[in-house]
């Protein structure tokens, strides 16, 4: 017997189509899910978006007001992809609803909107699931096994990168996420929140850290007309950049090994250059996301001019057999949503949290505002989630 849960989607942008589509596919990839999810309500606040959403997808009502959806008791499940600023306030909502969430990252402006949201939910005594993706991909997994299992010898230190040009247009809007008010930490919250949490499910705890940013388009045109994503608006009136274009930051983990996070979302020439390089005493794994099925290894005794090899991962890494029948056969950014759509449902099902939870976000947030911290006094910053 499978039950059916109604779902709804707060903030239809890009994201909320993503979250959308990944519900619409989950008992595709896991037909043995305990649950079946019903696109019940979406709210959004543009005029006529929810509307199209309705139409393309389904859902059975629409509203401009997420208020509505806390207490629609058709709703069993949120997932919030609205703006940062906005993260806190209706997860805090949703939660003391009754309504379990799956909420993108980095779940506020703060740690303490992050600790919120996590307490919240910890009272209601519902699941929430964290949008950090990138760690669902079985090659990441596979890395973070072998990592575990010695193959590469005692972590000695890592370098995470994550590079993009989507702000790189001097005519980018100037939307939400450029105003610290709204969407906090820049390129912190964007990007280096995926880098943190990357950093810790591969290596463990970071215990201090000191970092570098910088603003390097300072002004941008106000859009006229309501921006979805990384809309243009020539000709608009200028206002300024209030949050960060670029991150470098210096890394000591708890283990004792080191390491290097940058992050830049005005990176001409860079399209989601996102990945990692670990080493360690007896050898290193790589992973690139523009080649998302492939690992980098080097492992063995020969220390100097030892070689590396191309691991393409297979049914037996992580959810990779949900999707593809043998190694190479490629998987996709929008797989691993329905990857966490699959771990958020079974979470809801079982009562037992699977993937990223709200205690993952709370160190990654923990993380950026030492970064923040640290850049503004020019000091290393310990981390204290």
């Amino acid at each position: 017997m499978v039950d059916a849960l109604g779902v709804a989607v707060v903030g239809f942008g890009w994201m909320g189509r993503v979250h959308t589509q990944a519900y619409a596919r989950v008992r595709h990839h896991y037909p043995r899910l305990a649950l079946r999810p019903e696109l019940v309500a979406v709210a959004e606040e543009v005029p006529g978006r929810a509307e199209e959403a309705a139409e393309q997808f389904g859902f059975a009502s629409t509203t401009r007001d997420w208020r509505e959806v806390a207490a629609d008791p058709r709703v069993g499940a949120v997932s919030i992809t609205a703006p940062n600023f906005l993260h806190r306030e209706i997860a805090v909502a949703m939660a003391e609803a009754g309504k379990h969430i799956w909420i993108e990252k980095p779940v506020g402006l703060s740690a303490e909107d992050a600790r919120a949201v996590a307490d919240a939910v910890a009272k209601a005594g519902v699941q929430g699931t964290v949008g950090f993706n990138y760690r669902n991909a079985p090659a990441v997994e596979a890395a973070r096994d072998l990592i575990a299992a010695g193959e590469i010898g005692a972590v000695t230190h890592v370098r995470i990168r994550l590079f993009s040009d989507y702000a790189a247009h001097p005519e980018s809007a100037l939307t939400w996420r450029y105003e610290r008010a709204r969407g906090g930490s820049g390129v912190l919250g964007d990007l280096a929140s995926h880098g943190a949490d990357l950093a810790r499910f591969l290596l463990g705890d970071i215990a201090s850290l000191t970092a570098d940013t910088a603003v390097f388009l300072p002004r941008r045109a106000r859009p006229t007309t309501a921006a979805a994503g990384h809309s243009r608006a020539a000709g608009g009136e200028l206002g300024p950049v209030e949050n960060e274009d670029y991150v470098n930051c210096l890394l000591r983990f708890a283990s004792g090994a080191r390491g290097v996070l940058e992050a830049c979302r005005v990176s001409v020439g860079e399209q989601n250059n996102y990945g990692f390089e670990v080493h360690g005493t007896r050898g290193a794994v790589s992973w690139d996301f523009r080649r998302m099925n492939e690992l980098a290894v080097s492992r063995g005794t020969s220390y100097q001019d030892q070689p590396v090899s191309t691991v393409y991962v297979g049914p037996e890494h992580g959810e990779f057999a949900a999707f593809q029948p043998g190694a190479a056969n490629a998987m996709g950014y929008d797989d691993l949503k329905v990857v966490e759509a699959y771990r958020f449902l079974r979470s809801v099902a079982e009562g037992t949290p699977y993937g990223a939870t709200l205690s993952d976000a709370v160190h990654s947030a923990a993380a950026l505002d030492a970064m923040a911290h640290s850049a503004e006094r020019g000091a290393w910053a310990e981390v204290r989630p």
